[in-house]
């Protein structure tokens, strides 16, 4: 499971006319080569830090233009439209400008003249959302009636802004005036503040302890380190990674409760601010999400427990454990001795993405032999995943950290799924629609990883072989579906907690986390608790109510890799219209128009029936 996916922390063409951020997305040794051929090249984005700069000083000169266009914007059609362009171009400018500082920064946490440009651009950032925040008052102000009027007399409005006014004016009640709306903005900067802080103690101020392991080999257990070896098939080399890294991060339980309770603060102060009914409604608002459908997935989730239980007893039986430790999880059900190069990975995903037809897979092809990722895990390198498709005009970029081992192919089938659904978006969509919303931006890498196991299996010469990536999709269904709704359900609490004044500290957190982690895994399960502080370790608890759409969207992901495999052409289109929609519409009506419906419970159902098929399929491979 990746545990770190972004398109990118500042969505902004989403955004207009509002402008607010959107929560945005993660060895071997590499073969020289390889990591020759693949390191990203951010002069596609500038050529030297002197021209990031100066575009930088670009955007913050043209704040007090965009400031003035509040008393023109109602004039008439073309008055509005002037204000909404110019804000536009501006914010497309400072999207790149944001993207080059961010993969900068991310490239070595520990060089702080890059850590120092990112805080430049958050704040200029917040300076923007203050420069802009008058759109949403003055369009509430001149009213539904005079709006479309005004769409319906400019054929750009009507393409480029509807979308964007039309959810300005959905949420009226929730929209402050222009001061209070300029006071949001500006508190943006200090309310990242808490995400910060946690990025920073767990990247280079926590003194990450070397372990040796069975074989010899001496490992830091930093986040890399841990994701590299918790799956050792030496058991008690599994146990001395959890307890290292586990330990060492509960030595700052204190620190890492206070930077988490700090960021529930501030999403309890958003609410209230904006007069939502709780920090869930509020999240779940601009997507017009309902809130029924994160409610409906824990339901479902916890119905399929059962299942989920018996995939550990087998699990058991398989590994012949004599009991279930937490630290059991991650090890492969079999071996599987076969590395996977860089272009191993890339030949792979190619074929594996062929049902998606011969247009997806050249545009794959093109993008995946040009530099746009950094791909391999080194010191001071931002742990996790992501792809950042932020920066419209130029293309996505991907940071990886992969392995030479199946897991590092489905982390590369699963980014590149991303980067092609910014791409597919980009292509048909103008900028100010082209920034799909989290709730599908999983589905096309959760789509990847499904038609990337479903051609393994294919080609799979040996039962232990085909048992192996049976085992790596139960793995994928149980990391991406059960492991996420356990993590909603975990921020839920959190955020009722916060709503209802509880005293919040990393102890209390620790044992709600721990609460779950025994209901999900089952009575036969061992929980060491020293390990519930896994919490502090999921970075997407700073993205408010973000993991919930990975369970969706392994649903959503599955059921379309299922009919395009079961189905045609027509199947087939559907589903990247899904993906060329990008921002247009809002998701569960760009999801209901393919045919599926995630507001009904049948999704998840769908998705525990597989899961529960995988695991009568491994059985009866065994006998």
């Amino acid at each position: 499971m990746i545990e770190t996916d972004r398109r990118g922390a500042l969505g902004i063409a989403a955004a207009l006319p509002l402008a607010s951020a959107l929560p945005s997305v993660l060895a071997g040794a590499a073969h020289a080569a390889d990591t020759a051929a693949a390191q990203w090249d951010l002069t596609e984005l500038y050529p030297s830090l002197d021209g990031w700069d100066a575009a930088r000083k670009q955007v913050a000169a043209a704040l007090p233009r965009l400031a003035a266009y509040k008393d023109s914007f109602g004039t008439d059609a073309a008055a509005m439209l002037k204000a909404l362009e110019d804000i536009s171009e501006v914010s497309k400018t400072f999207a790149r400008v944001y993207v080059y500082a961010s993969l900068k920064a991310d490239e070595d946490v520990r060089v702080s003249a890059n850590q120092e440009r990112n805080a430049q651009v958050m704040d200029l950032y917040a300076a923007f959302g203050e420069a802009t925040a008058w759109t949403a008052p003055e369009t509430l102000k001149l009213g539904k009636d005079k709006i479309e009027s005004f769409i319906a007399a400019d054929k750009t409005l009507s393409t480029r802004f509807a979308f964007g006014l039309r959810k300005t004016l959905r949420e009226a009640e929730h929209t402050l005036d222009a001061k209070g709306e300029a006071l949001l903005a500006a508190v943006s900067s200090p309310l990242s503040g808490p995400q910060t802080i946690r990025e920073q103690l767990v990247s280079s101020d926590i003194p990450w302890p070397e372990v040796t392991l069975s074989d010899g080999r001496k490992q830091v257990l930093d986040a890399q380190g841990y994701t590299l070896t918790r799956d050792a098939p030496n058991r008690d080399d599994r146990k001395t990674v959890m307890d290292g890294f586990f330990g060492q991060m509960g030595k700052f339980e204190s620190s890492l409760g206070a930077a988490m309770a700090a960021k529930l603060k501030g999403d309890v102060f958003e609410a209230r601010a904006r007069s939502y009914k709780s920090c869930l409604a509020m999240a779940l608002a601009p997507g017009a999400v309902p809130e029924g459908v994160y409610r409906t997935l824990v339901a479902e989730t916890n119905a399929g427990l059962p299942q989920l239980h018996r995939s550990f007893e087998l699990r058991g039986k398989m590994l012949k454990l004599p009991d279930m430790h937490y630290y059991d999880i991650y090890p492969p059900l079999v071996s599987l001795e076969r590395k996977f190069t860089l272009t191993d990975m890339r030949n792979i995903t190619l074929k594996a993405v062929e049902p998606l037809g011969p247009d997806y897979v050249k545009r794959l092809g093109a993008a995946t032999a040009a530099k746009w990722m950094d791909p391999w895990p080194r010191p001071g390198k931002r742990p996790g995943a992501y792809m950042n498709g932020s920066a419209y005009g130029v293309h996505p970029y991907l940071l990886l950290n992969l392995g030479e081992n199946y897991e590092g192919l489905s982390t590369y089938a699963h980014e590149w799924g991303h980067a092609m659904h910014s791409l597919l978006a980009d292509s048909v969509q103008p900028y100010e629609l082209s920034d799909y919303p989290i709730f599908t931006a999983e589905i096309a890498s959760t789509c990847n990883e499904v038609l990337l196991t479903e051609y393994m299996l294919k080609q799979a010469k040996t039962k232990e072989e085909k048992i192996y990536y049976l085992g790596m999709r139960l793995e994928g269904m149980r990391g991406t579906f059960f492991r996420q709704a356990m993590f909603a359900e975990f921020e839920l609490k959190m955020h009722e907690m916060a709503e209802a004044g509880e005293g919040l500290s990393g102890e209390s957190l620790t044992r709600v986390y721990l609460d779950l982690l025994k209901r999900y895994h089952g009575p036969n399960f061992v929980i060491d608790e020293p390990y519930a502080i896994e919490w502090a370790y999921i970075p997407h608890f700073y993205s408010t109510f973000y993991v919930y759409q990975y369970a969706t969207s392994i649903s959503a992901g599955t059921w379309f890799a299922h009919s395009i495999l079961n189905g045609g052409k027509a199947e087939r289109e559907r589903y990247l219209d899904v993906l060329r929609a990008g921002g247009s519409a809002d998701p569960v009506d760009i999801l209901k128009k393919a045919g599926l419906d995630m507001t009904a419970p049948d999704p998840y159902r769908g998705l525990v029936a597989d899961f529960k098929a995988t695991i009568d399929e491994i059985e009866a491979l065994l006998g």
